[in-house]
């Protein structure tokens, strides 16, 4: 009996081995007939992307990343295409999402430095109107740095650093001159302000000041005509008076005939 349960345990143990021999074989058959699959699609989107035949390149590098989401070689390769089709955004996410994944530090340097490219081209899109995107040409610049940081030996990537600090030098230079020219303006619409409010303020006390002037001489016109009226009583008044006293004069005139006439003829 002992030994008919030991090949029975003998037995179950040598079917779960097998079966975890089938299944290991059926994982790295299907691995290995992805990482073919991943491969080939790479090779179409290269043959598709060296034609310029973007969209379709395009179309072979997402079917390598949906069999092997992690293939830095699929997502790099799927930037470039993007990037060649202008859409910007989308390629500056497989750049760095390869950066993020990948540990060959030259492949992270080329990662960065494409990153560094799209960011620089989106910042002097709108260049002709005048208008630089001050902060995806920051973002470059830090792209460019961490691809140096990866590569310190990559002249191209060196001297996109150098164009790209030197654009932002002169775009900061051109806004504190146009700060500078806002100022001066603001400053001399101030000044026409404060020169029109005085202009206004001289014109209400010049205004002012005729007033009281007008008033002034009113008064004085009618403290004149007031005067007048007070001196003629005054020169009436001395004629009344002097009417008076000679009147009196003249009485007595007579008062002093009729004495003498009195005189004579008692005499």
């Amino acid at each position: 009996m002992k030994s008919n349960r030991y090949f029975h345990h003998q037995k179950q143990s040598f079917m779960k081995q097998a079966v975890l021999f089938i299944s290991l074989m059926m994982v790295f058959a299907t691995t290995s007939f992805a990482q073919k699959q991943v491969r080939k699609d790479i090779r179409e989107g290269n043959k598709e992307y060296k034609k310029g035949s973007y969209t379709d390149a395009e179309v072979d590098y997402r079917r390598a990343l949906e069999a092997n989401a992690r293939s830095s070689e699929a997502a790099y390769n799927l930037g470039n295409t993007l990037y060649k089709q202008g859409k910007g955004q989308e390629a500056l996410e497989q750049y760095v999402a390869v950066a993020g994944n990948e540990s060959d530090k030259i492949k992270v340097s080329q990662a960065w430095h494409n990153a560094g490219n799209t960011l620089l081209a989106s910042a002097q899109a709108g260049k002709k109107e005048g208008k630089i995107d001050m902060e995806a040409l920051k973002k470059s610049i830090d792209a460019y740095k961490n691809a140096l940081r990866n590569n310190p030996q990559d002249d191209e990537t060196r001297y996109n650093l150098a164009l790209a600090q030197k654009l932002l030098d002169e775009n900061k230079n051109q806004n504190q001159d146009q700060n500078q020219d806002k100022n001066q303006d603001k400053n001399q619409d101030k000044n026409q302000d404060q020169n029109k409010d005085k202009n206004e303020d001289k014109k209400d006390q010049d205004k002012q000041d005729q007033q009281q002037k007008q008033e002034q001489q009113q008064n004085q016109q009618q403290q004149q005509g007031q005067m007048s009226k007070e001196n003629a009583e005054q020169i009436l008044d001395a004629m009344m008076q002097e009417e008076k006293n000679t009147q009196e004069k003249v009485k007595l005139e007579k008062m002093q005939q009729q004495r003498q006439r009195k005189t004579d003829k008692n005499w």
